[in-house]
């Protein structure tokens, strides 16, 4: 987090943004050592919590600096609290709490919402699930992202490691647990980072679990553009310019044919030639509580190349900033669907706080992303004919709001012949559905494989 959103985080806290009442006197931690059910001292502005258990849980530590004060250190993030004093500071900052630190028997008690609003805004692997009422923490993001404060540019940005950030795929805590000692218990095997939504458009369906997996997973299948935004729009293929929306519209259907017959839930954010808003796709996935959410893209060539319908081959992308002027081109044609969509179908501004929570929510999801790009890239390899162009980065707004691992492919190039034709065709159409479903299968496969490593 930089230094602007640290601010307005603060200005938000103090305008009274607190965690609401609990849905009983535990919360839920998902730390270190599992699963724990932890007592809350009750109080009128959602509880407190015992600090010192709090950090050991998440693997933090503790340490008094003094009398009636102590540092809480969590993965580079270093707060400290002061006795009777409703706020923590954080390099220079006063961070307002809702209510005063309390010393009860020796050990500091703080307000929950230093966990449930405070510290999962630093970006370190630890997120409040407000639906679960549980603090998660996602040891891999935790154990790669040791900020040094609000100036280090790795405060809420993506870091290149492979992480084993997950959410249990286990049901939804309906009721809160019944109070218990704090002590470890089993931690089913945990699948990705999920944000809790309100509402799921399309309800799971009991089933079996795809083979080789613990569960039945979701797939969001995005058909890029579509109704008076046709896209690209490239070499004629039998006398007809290829549109993007169309041949993005038919490897969505197969690809989702494919998933389909190999087991996995599927979401299709389209199925027709209509025009769903770019930053209407996102949270259709997370309505939908999807695992891994892929968007279907043709590819066109920078006019200011030399000569540029000579570019062809594929390439994935995941979500961050565009480093070099080809990522920035592809971003900004991707993006340029927005002058088709009307003013009400865009998004709400001027809530910072609602920023600063989808900002981290978005990069929860950037590592993982970046691995399913990599599969999806080597799948791909197998049956284009063109070059593969590598995984790259960009920040495409249709990624932007899909809380969970999220890539945008470019099949082809429309702009060339060559990769027109096979993207035109059936067989070109079926073997990139073949390539992204089985780069699905092998992605989760192996997330599964390093969770449940991770656990041991």
């Amino acid at each position: 987090m930089h230094l602007r959103p640290l601010a307005v985080l603060a200005l938000a806290l103090a305008a009274g943004f607190g965690p609401t009442s609990p849905p009983g006197d535990v919360i839920r931690v998902r730390g270190v050592s599992g699963d724990t059910v932890l007592n809350l001292v009750p109080s009128e502005a959602g509880g407190l919590v015992n600090a010192d258990v709090m950090a050991r849980l998440l693997g933090g530590s503790l340490d008094s600096v003094g009398s009636g004060r102590w540092r809480l250190g969590l993965y580079g993030a270093s707060l400290d609290l002061c006795d009777g004093m409703p706020f923590a500071a954080y390099n220079g900052f006063t961070l307002p709490l809702v209510e005063p630190t309390r010393t009860i028997d020796g050990t500091p008690y703080v307000a929950l919402q230093l966990f449930s609003e405070i510290v999962p805004r630093f970006g370190i692997g630890i997120i409040w699930d407000r639906a679960r009422w549980e603090v998660r923490l996602f040891q891999g993001i935790a154990r790669n992202a040791m900020p040094n404060g609000p100036g280090d540019p790795r405060v809420g940005a993506p870091v290149p490691a492979t992480v084993a950030s997950a959410t249990s795929g286990a049901a939804p805590v309906s009721a809160p647990p019944t109070p218990a000692e704090v002590a470890p218990t089993p931690h089913p095997p945990v699948a990705r980072p999920r944000e809790p939504e309100p509402a799921v458009t399309q309800p799971r369906t009991a089933a079996t679990a795809t083979p080789g997996l613990s569960r039945r997973y979701t797939v969001v299948v995005d058909a890029g553009h579509g109704g008076r935004d046709p896209g690209m729009r490239g070499a004629l293929v039998n006398g007809r310019a290829l549109s993007e929306a169309r041949i993005t519209l038919q490897v969505a259907k197969r690809l989702e044919r494919v998933l389909r017959v190999q087991g996995f839930r599927v979401i299709m954010t389209r199925t027709t030639d209509t025009l769903i808003a770019r930053d209407d796709r996102g949270p259709i996935a997370n309505r939908a509580k999807g695992d891994i959410f892929v968007s279907v893209h043709v590819n066109s060539a920078n006019p200011r190349w030399t000569n540029p319908t000579s570019a062809r081959g594929f390439e994935t992308f995941y979500l961050s900033t565009a480093r070099t002027e080809d990522e920035a081109h592809v971003e900004a044609m991707e993006n340029d669907v927005v002058r088709f969509e009307t003013e009400a179908a865009r998004p709400r501004e001027g809530d910072p706080l609602a920023f600063i929570m989808n900002d981290l929510a978005r990069n929860e999801h950037l590592r993982e992303s970046s691995e399913f790009a990599v599969v999806v890239q080597q799948k791909l390899g197998g049956f284009h004919p063109g070059p593969s162009r590598g995984v790259k980065q960009a920040g495409f707004a249709v990624l932007a709001a899909a809380y969970m691992p999220a890539i945008l492919v470019e099949m082809g190039f429309g702009s060339n012949p060559a990769d027109a034709r096979w993207m035109s065709s059936e067989k070109g159409q079926e073997d990139t559905a073949k390539a992204i479903a089985a780069a699905a299968l092998e992605y989760l496969q192996h997330y599964e494989r390093r969770t449940r490593g991770g656990q041991r």
